[in-house]
């Protein structure tokens, strides 16, 4: 008879090897967002690990999201499992160097090539990037930030589109009657070729609630470092991004995100904050918002996303009743909690419980990782 504790080793093995299969597909360029990652581990549960094949496929049509990911997903695959032993098998990993930004090993001195020590800093640089990545930005100091603050260039948001009334031209669709029956009237009444309609699209517009309360002031900063990244990238492609700080009171500081420099945007946002670090009465601000904001247009058929950790010091009651209203005119709702990514929370405080059954997403957003998988997510809706 097997051992059980032997058996739950061999299982959380296998889900280890599999999830760092999905970390470095994510390193490859591939958008692997943790429901993606979860839907791979019950797809291979689902076939047997041992299969190699089974699990190409399981991994392919669950991390994939584009045409464009498959040649990445082949190369990464191919170097991640070793096809001679079986399923799974990590490749073996040099010990990674340690590595910081500002210091270059002397390769004069150590004797060696000068092109592998090229090699080697850029890999251990690399290295670095990856895993500040997946840091949690409150534990960063101060010259971390600064690095960190450097990469949020890297995202950008494909904003989310909504059908509209009007109608295109296309190659396909429905039939566009009248402007068939025009092509026929210009041949004098003979059959043409038949004319296509669809719907036409638009961006959908997102809105953004950031929490900069004193039990959130560690993410503040990231966050509205995201604000401002996700604005400038969505005003290149046509789609509109609104952003407003809440705790005692509800600002809008949309116009301050706007620069095209992140650190005057942020040094602009924090100068018409007034509540900076202070209480939290989300209940109460998103009163105000829907009722001067929200029910008059700006989030109605809109992705609203809330960024707070649910420490509400005011009627969580109140809460619950006004991101009700909320759902009710917006077309998603997603709360971003950045304890959410990490290991043992439990959602219990007041606000959370009172806000959840009103959420359609309920996502980690500690760390630059987590961002792109909320971009993902928004991009979606």
């Amino acid at each position: 008879m097997s051992d059980p504790t032997q058996k739950s080793e061999m299982v959380r093995s296998a889900d280890e090897i599999l999830l760092g299969f999905a970390r470095a597909l994510r390193a490859a360029g591939v958008a692997v967002t943790q429901d993606r990652a979860q839907g791979f581990l019950a797809a291979v549960a689902a076939v047997g690990a041992d299969d190699r094949q089974a699990t190409y496929w399981a991994g392919r049509a669950t991390l994939c999201g584009s045409p464009d990911d498959l040649a990445r997903y082949d190369r990464v695959f191919e170097a991640w499992f070793d096809p001679r032993d079986g399923l799974p098998r990590a490749q073996r990993r040099e010990t990674p160097r340690p590595a910081t930004a500002h210091l270059l090993p002397d390769t004069e001195a150590d004797g060696g090539d000068g092109d592998d020590g090229e090699e080697d800093v850029v890999r251990a640089a690399a290295s670095a990037a990856e895993v500040l990545r997946h840091r949690d930005v409150a534990s960063l100091d101060a010259a971390e930030r600064r690095r960190l603050a450097g990469m949020f260039a890297r995202l950008s948001l494909r904003p989310p589109s909504r059908r509209t009334a009007r109608h295109r031209r296309w190659h396909r669709g429905e039939v566009d009657a009248s402007r068939t029956l025009r092509n026929s009237l210009r041949h004098l009444g003979e059959p043409g070729e038949i004319a296509w309609r669809r719907r036409g699209t638009k961006p959908r517009r997102v809105v953004l609630l950031v929490d900069v309360s004193g039990s959130m002031s560690l993410y503040a900063d990231a966050l509205l470092r995201l604000a401002h990244r996700l604005t400038q990238s969505a005003r290149s492609t046509g789609g509109t991004v609104e952003t407003f700080t809440v705790g005692t009171r509800l600002t809008h500081v949309t116009r301050a995100l706007r620069s095209p420099d992140a650190d005057r945007a942020i040094v602009a946002a924090g100068d018409v904050v007034p509540d900076w670090s202070g209480g939290t009465r989300l209940g109460e601000t998103l009163r105000v918002f829907l009722d001067r904001w929200g029910q008059r247009g700006l989030a109605r058929g809109a992705v609203v996303v809330v960024f707070s950790d649910g420490w509400e010091r005011g009627d969580a009651d109140l809460l619950g009743e006004q991101m009700a209203r909320l759902q009710r005119i917006a077309h998603r709702v997603i709360w971003v909690n950045p304890h959410r990514g990490k290991e043992g929370y439990e959602p219990l405080q007041s606000g959370v419980v009172a806000a959840l059954p009103h959420c359609d997403d309920f996502l980690a957003g500690h760390s630059l990782a987590t961002f792109a998988d909320l971009t993902e997510v928004i991009a979606r809706a």
